[in-house]
């Protein structure tokens, strides 16, 4: 055992320092029409161009920072330049920050859109004229973020007459000319998109963070397959626990104690496929993130008989079964090899069974090669490719053709050599007789 000097000790390896930058997004502002309808929901509205401004933001810095200035509003008339949205996150953090900083150096898209929103009302609360605003940013690499932002706050009759109010918003805005605002509640997925095996085990990622004012109400999750919805988790802060599907799981310490309503499958089956919409409720607010999950299950492939012997004047089949696949597309084609041939060749004379269902959602189809003894070459190897989107690459299952028995002349001198040593044989036994 070695031991290092008194007063050596071994140095860790020093975690990156964190920093705080403004991140800067290309938005879209989609406005209002007079019915305080969205265009997104149907109504006609009206798209303006949009700055988004997360002032302060904490990141982690890798030594590749050093060049990030301060974002630095453009001198131009508000009426006519981007609607620039100033955002403190002093009360709420903002997920996957570095994502959002690193986006244009890693080839990502961000997609940000800002809208108006309509919180609702709490009891006792008397009608306020503080703006509300709900941002949506997407990633292309699948991250989902929604933040709820809080504009300036209300003001009475008597200070109204000092306020400058934005020239497309009508709202209170800063002396730059920027709207002022807060995030309160941000919620965020990971992954709008995951594929999973069946009978593998899944988590759908949802989280979220409140302003300290504010608390968390409800958590839902739903889904939705083929026109068609179901509740699969509700929990009300409050009630004695919540209402779950089976095979279902939220952790309800990890909720209420760090905002994690991720929901857990086990065992997926091919009906747990579809649109998963996390749904969480504060007394103002609603934020909601989609996750679609696709279940896929590869192909099990044997063809049938593996070995065969070629005979004169007749046509074998070959079959192949493919099954225990999903989803229903599948691609299958026959090859042929003698030890002549370099490469294999494909093949075309095929026929299909129909697709078949089995119990637990999965697919079989049977495919058939017929080989005629009078065009068939032996040996070869005929084999069986089946691609599958659940598999990495095609998987293959293959049948070897025997030469036919030799039974021409040949055997004809056999028989006959044969037949002389019996003839020999039995003229020297009797002979010694």
């Amino acid at each position: 055992f070695f031991s290092l000097p008194k007063g050596l000790a071994e140095v860790p390896t020093p975690a990156p320092p964190f920093c705080r930058v403004d991140i800067t997004l290309s938005c879209s502002y989609l406005a209002e029409n007079i019915k305080g309808l969205l265009h997104v929901l149907g109504g006609s509205s009206s798209e303006h161009p949009a700055t988004l401004v997360l002032r302060g933001i904490s990141v982690r810095d890798n030594g590749n920072l050093d060049d990030l200035t301060e974002y630095q509003v453009p001198q131009e008339n508000p009426d006519s330049s981007p609607i620039v949205f100033e955002t403190s996150a002093k009360l709420v953090s903002i997920p996957h920050a570095e994502s959002l900083l690193h986006a244009d150096c890693e080839g990502e898209e961000v997609n940000c859109e800002i809208s108006p929103y309509s919180s609702r009302q709490a009891p006792g609360e008397r009608p306020c004229r503080t703006s509300w605003f709900m941002t949506t940013l997407r990633l292309s690499s699948g991250i989902s973020i929604v933040l709820v932002l809080r504009g300036p706050h209300c003001s009475s009759q008597e200070e109204e007459h000092d306020v400058t109010l934005h020239p497309k918003l009508r709202i209170p805005m800063s002396k730059e000319g920027t709207l002022l605002t807060t995030v309160e509640f941000q919620s965020s997925s990971h992954n709008t998109s995951l594929h999973t095996h069946l009978g593998d085990s899944v988590t759908l990622d949802c989280r979220f963070a409140l302003a300290p004012s504010s608390s968390l109400s409800s958590l839902e999750w739903r889904r939705q397959h083929q026109g068609s919805g179901r509740s699969l988790f509700q929990y009300q802060v409050g009630s004695t626990g919540p209402a779950a599907q089976p095979n279902v799981h939220v952790d309800v310490k990890e909720l209420l104690g760090s905002g994690d309503a991720s929901l857990s499958l086990e065992r997926v089956s091919v009906g747990d496929e579809g649109t998963y919409i996390c749904l969480v409720s504060t007394p103002l607010h609603q934020a909601q993130h989609i996750i679609q999950l696709h279940v896929a299950a590869p192909p099990r492939v044997r063809v049938i008989p593996e070995v065969v012997s070629l005979e004169r004047d007749r046509t074998i089949t070959l079959t192949c079964n493919i099954a225990g696949y999903y989803p229903l597309d599948v691609s299958v084609r026959w090859t042929q090899k003698t030890p002549e041939d370099v490469m294999e060749i494909p093949l075309s004379s095929t026929r299909f069974s129909s697709h078949r269902q089995s119990r637990d959602g999965t697919y079989s189809i049977t495919s058939y090669l017929s080989i005629s003894s009078a065009t068939a070459k032996a040996p070869a190897t005929y084999s069986c490719h089946v691609s599958h989107v659940a598999l990495a690459e095609p998987i293959s299952a293959s049948s070897h053709l025997k030469a036919p028995e030799q039974k021409g002349l040949e055997g004809l001198v056999g028989g006959f050599i044969a037949t002389a040593i019996f003839i020999i044989a039995l003229f020297i036994v009797l002979r010694r007789r």
